[in-house]
């Protein structure tokens, strides 16, 4: 009996600590936004600013925590099909051709560039491979939260980025199979064969077979559903559905969620009550992702002066390769063009941490070139948002 009040003490308790670090994420989140929309500068920058503020390493207020990993991706999740509910498929299939040069030119520059610094460096060819997987995908998140914000979701550069980080995805998920299997010894080449037809069937078939599916027939479903909401609670249904299904092929849950936006964009189109329930969500949500990315900078491995210039190294690798290789891909849009789309392709976000973490796990990476890794993400994150607002300045959507 006397263990039950006790038992009952450590619920409350924990309760009260989960509460409060909920409170310190938004409310530092939302603060640092302010003063960054102040300053002129994206609020994404302060919002990311904030987790490195709150986190361990600075003031320690706030531990990462299996919690705050959860309500992260639930978060980015829900800002990638807020995204896809603005982008329609016929918009990304117009610059398909494009989207795909940049997409392959954006995955190929960085990775001969973090493997060839490694290589020079002395770094095993595992170790040298797998920074340089790490510096291949896009986190599409970040570069989707300012060009919404400037409601230039439309632009034909933006339509480009997120076309080519679709696709950025799944070549970035085959350069991962292939070293992974290195580094355990072999190559299934089959399998990884398998892993990406199915990808690129799944992205297709929602592209080309669900979204024309929905806006035929989503319409008279609804009418005839009685629950409250109908329009929001069958949207999240979709998104969450989608997600699941992109991570059970292999291909990133934020990929399922934006194609699910996509999906039902031109069926949502008009329906401002669906879009502001979606709105609202999203900004109660996304600051989990962002605060969440700057929680995991480790200043710790910092200390040595080699360490320092290395993640110097490696974060200037990874900016101009990806603004190089994804700006000639979309060269045809002209010089400003060409810097937009390339600057929107350059934050790694949780792509790169998460490829890191798996180097990590498999023991082919030491823990300080983890924390290379992990400043080059976070510093490129927090690189192309103040670029991009001038870029795309005066642009029409």
């Amino acid at each position: 009996m006397s263990s039950e009040p006790t038992a009952a003490v450590a619920a409350a308790e924990h309760a009260q600590h989960l509460l409060l670090g909920l409170f310190l994420i938004i409310a530092s989140a939302k603060l640092l936004a302010e003063v960054f929309e102040r300053l002129r500068q994206p609020a994404v920058v302060g919002e990311i600013l904030a987790g490195v503020l709150i986190g361990p390493y600075v003031l320690n207020w706030v531990q990462p925590s299996e919690i705050s990993h959860t309500l992260s991706e639930i978060g980015v999740i829900l800002l990638l099909f807020s995204v896809g509910l603005e982008t329609k498929p016929a918009a990304i299939l117009q610059v398909g051709k494009t989207a795909t040069i940049v997409a392959v030119l954006g995955v190929a520059l960085p990775f001969v560039g973090g493997w060839g610094l490694m290589e020079l460096r002395g770094a095993s060819d595992i170790e040298s491979m797998f920074v340089g997987t790490a510096m291949v995908a896009t986190s599409v998140g970040i570069t989707a939260r300012v060009l919404a914000g400037m409601g230039l979701l439309g632009a034909t550069s933006s339509r480009i980025i997120l076309g080519a980080a679709v696709i950025d995805d799944v070549l970035g998920l085959l350069v991962l199979a292939v070293v992974a299997s290195l580094a355990e010894g072999s190559t299934d080449f089959v399998k990884i064969g398998i892993t990406a037809a199915v990808s690129l069937a799944f992205v297709a078939g929602v592209a080309l077979l669900l979204a024309p599916m929905m806006t035929r027939h989503a319409p008279r479903l609804g009418a005839n559903v009685r629950i409250s909401h109908a329009a929001f609670v069958g949207s999240i249904v979709l998104c969450l559905g989608l997600a699941v299904a992109a991570s059970w092929i292999g291909v990133a849950a934020i990929i399922g969620a934006f194609l699910a936006g996509m999906a039902i964009a031109e069926v949502s189109e008009g329906n401002h009550e669906l879009h502001d329930q979606i709105r609202g969500v999203t900004e109660f949500m996304v600051p989990f992702f962002l605060v969440n990315i700057g929680m995991q900078l480790k200043l710790d491995v910092f200390a040595d002066a080699h360490v320092v210039l290395l993640a110097l190294a490696i974060t200037v690798i990874a900016v101009i390769t990806k603004l190089v290789g994804c700006g000639i891909g979309a060269w045809g849009l002209g010089l400003r063009g060409a810097a937009q789309v390339g600057m929107g392709m350059v934050p790694r976000g949780e792509v790169g941490i998460v490829v890191a973490q798996i180097g990590l796990s498999m023991g082919v990476i030491s823990a300080e070139l983890f924390g290379v890794v992990l400043f080059m993400a976070v510093a490129t994150t927090l690189i192309a948002p103040p670029f991009l607002k001038p870029l795309f300045a005066g642009t029409k959507a």
